[in-house]
């Protein structure tokens, strides 16, 4: 009987694998003449083949094959829209649109200004809102501009943040900043990487131009959650009343003072539980929702920037790619079940 329940799984896995779409890939800058241009990824079902090019990789991170601008395949597709994190980058969860792209879903990312790796302007920084507006811009371009326009299920939008990228989708969700509980929440149990960012964010004080309420954009339909930081921030009543289907992936490897009970935690404690699903990888950490480390990466990193090593730290358990299969299979269901 197990023999051939195996032989089942091979089966399975052999007809899932035949039935990968081909990834296309492009880039577009969007809203130029704005004074917040974005920088956007897109990864698609190709009907394009080859040639084959690797993207997102340098000399410590593994990248993904795709075919640039390839001929986008026929027919509607749900759409993902991924927010990274602190100073990251949309090739921080390049593994994760790729593989989406692979099962037949339209993944964008974009490069948010003020916070992302080559930009940190610290006039952009501090307008913490725009980052969820950034994300509701490029779902503007998409379903109004956009050359993929009749590739796209309007009515099937998910956002998936890492980190910082979790506190953003959320805010699309329609969790609402409250500045009077973070400072309450600092002053109770002080968190210098969270805590100690509330300046740079323009979160310690009131800043000219941000919104007094929601953030939420209807059109998406569920969310995703990373490891989120800056939880704590979130008013409690607004993630009571929230009705958006939300999935918490939280890293049970407490290894850059982001413990998951004080920030993911914190989201399933007063999201109603009827609305969320809330999983703890014990061997994960917080960049274990990056992309693969090459071997001597973090000797390398070190070198270069001591103490940024910590990217490619996992738990001692699972190595990154077994953690990706996990997760992977946890989004995917999520995705299609909820």
């Amino acid at each position: 009987m197990r023999g051939f329940a195996s032989f089942i799984l091979l089966v399975t896995c052999w007809a899932t694998n035949t039935l990968a779409y081909a990834v296309g890939f492009d880039q577009v800058q969007l809203y130029t003449e704005s004074d917040r241009p974005l920088k956007a990824s897109v990864w698609y079902p190709s009907q394009t083949t080859f040639p084959t090019e690797r993207i997102a990789e340098n000399a410590a991170f593994l990248g993904t094959d795709v075919v640039r601008v390839g001929t986008p395949l026929a027919g509607k597709f749900p759409l993902v829209v991924i927010s990274h994190g602190y100073r990251g980058n949309w090739r921080n969860q390049n593994w994760l649109a790729t593989k989406l792209a692979q099962d037949g879903f339209v993944v964008a990312s974009l490069d948010h200004p003020g916070t992302t790796s080559f930009d940190h302007s610290v006039q952009a920084a501090t307008q913490w809102w725009q980052r969820p507006k950034d994300i509701s811009r490029l779902l503007d371009w998409f379903l109004n501009e956009s050359y993929l326009l009749s590739n796209i299920g309007a009515d099937n939008i998910t956002a998936i943040g890492h980190s910082l990228g979790g506190w953003t989708v959320m805010q699309l969700a329609g969790a609402q900043f409250d500045r009077d509980q973070l400072k309450q929440e600092c002053a109770f149990k002080d968190s210098p990487r969270v805590c100690g960012l509330t300046a740079e964010l323009g979160l310690d004080r009131a800043q000219t131009g941000e919104p007094t309420g929601s953030l939420k954009d209807e059109r998406i339909k569920r969310v995703i959650s990373l490891d989120l930081g800056l939880a704590r921030s979130l008013s409690r009543q607004s993630l009571q009343a929230l009705t958006t289907p939300t999935l918490i992936l939280a890293a049970g490897v407490d290894i850059g003072d982001l413990p998951q009970a004080e920030e993911s935690g914190f989201l399933a404690q007063y999201i109603p539980s009827n609305n969320r699903e809330y999983i703890v990888y014990p061997d994960a950490a917080h960049f274990s929702f990056m992309q693969l480390c090459k071997p001597g990466a973090i000797e390398m990193i070190e070198e270069e920037e001591p103490g940024d090593g910590i990217v490619c730290q996992d738990g001692n358990e699972r190595s990154r790619d077994e953690l990706h299969q996990m997760m992977y299979q946890d989004i995917i269901h999520f995705l299609k079940t909820s």
